[in-house]
């Protein structure tokens, strides 16, 4: 169990991730992007994710650069957006995100959605990337199971990483099983319900264990087994973020929130996406 903010899980190619990281979507490319990862690295974040539709590689990249912290101290994750997927299109894609971000190597690209009749090229084009050593581990984004199947009757390589909107109002059970059982781990955008907490078990748990609803939610990310990707702008919310290790929430609690589900989601379905 995540009991540092330093503490990894082990993805299924031997490959360390952190727990915790920061999300930036929708931070503005250039200072506040910048600003941001900066603040993150300083609190001990280690993990950054991004994506080339949310057009501040740029500035992730720069921040990264300016951190001072060792390249193979960093986690590093992109996406290749809808419309570049496709064999050729991804390569291409990933090459500009890599001139954006300044880097070497990435530790992990993600499809970052299902798009019918193309999202199995695209992954072919992320193993050819890996065998290559350009990323340390690949993975998708919203895959449902079915998804997840398909791909399995082509794929050489087995994802390592199912990025998902996962938290108390979407527990995402049949699919957290699914990904264990398969040795994918699962990681949670949007973990804190894109700030909807007030709930009144997360109040109640709140003052028991004197911790913000949103530092019981992202615990009970963590003891669920699952990599957390909070984003925020704001220097204190991304501290406040990473307070999340020196407590543990009970057995029962844990069921308690995990029984708020209601399969309720606050971004688009993967099923019924406009790609």
């Amino acid at each position: 169990m995540a009991t540092h903010i330093g503490d990894s899980t082990v993805l299924n190619n031997g490959v360390s991730m952190p727990w915790l990281g920061l999300g930036v979507y929708k931070a503005k490319e250039g200072e506040e992007v910048q600003r941001a990862v900066r603040t993150a690295i300083e609190v001990g974040y280690r993990s950054i994710d991004t994506a080339a539709i949310y057009e501040n590689e740029t500035g992730v990249g720069t921040a990264i650069k300016d951190s001072g912290i060792a390249r193979d101290q960093l986690f590093i994750t992109t996406k290749v957006w809808n419309a570049d997927q496709g064999y050729e299109t991804t390569l291409k894609a990933f090459n500009e995100s890599m001139k954006k971000l300044r880097l070497e190597y990435l530790d992990l690209y993600l499809v970052h959605w299902p798009v019918k009749e193309k999202y199995l090229e695209t992954w072919k084009a992320l193993e050819k990337l890996y065998r290559e050593g350009y990323v340390r581990a690949i993975g998708v984004s919203n895959f449902q199971v079915h998804h997840l199947e398909e791909l399995r009757k082509v794929s050489e390589i087995v994802p390592a990483v199912n990025q998902v909107e996962c938290h108390p109002l979407l527990t995402q059970r049949e699919l957290r099983a699914y990904c264990k059982e398969n040795g994918i781990q699962l990681e949670a955008w949007s973990p804190l319900m894109k700030g909807n907490l007030d709930l009144p078990l997360l109040t109640e748990l709140s003052e028991k264990y004197s911790k913000t609803p949103a530092q019981v939610v992202l615990r009970w990310h963590l003891q669920n087994g699952v990599v957390i990707i909070p984003k925020s702008v704001t220097p204190e919310r991304i501290r406040q973020n990473a307070d999340v290790f020196d407590f543990t929430l009970s057995s029962e609690d844990m069921e308690r929130i995990s029984a708020l589900n209601q399969n309720k989601r606050f971004g688009p379905d993967p099923d019924n996406f406009d790609f």
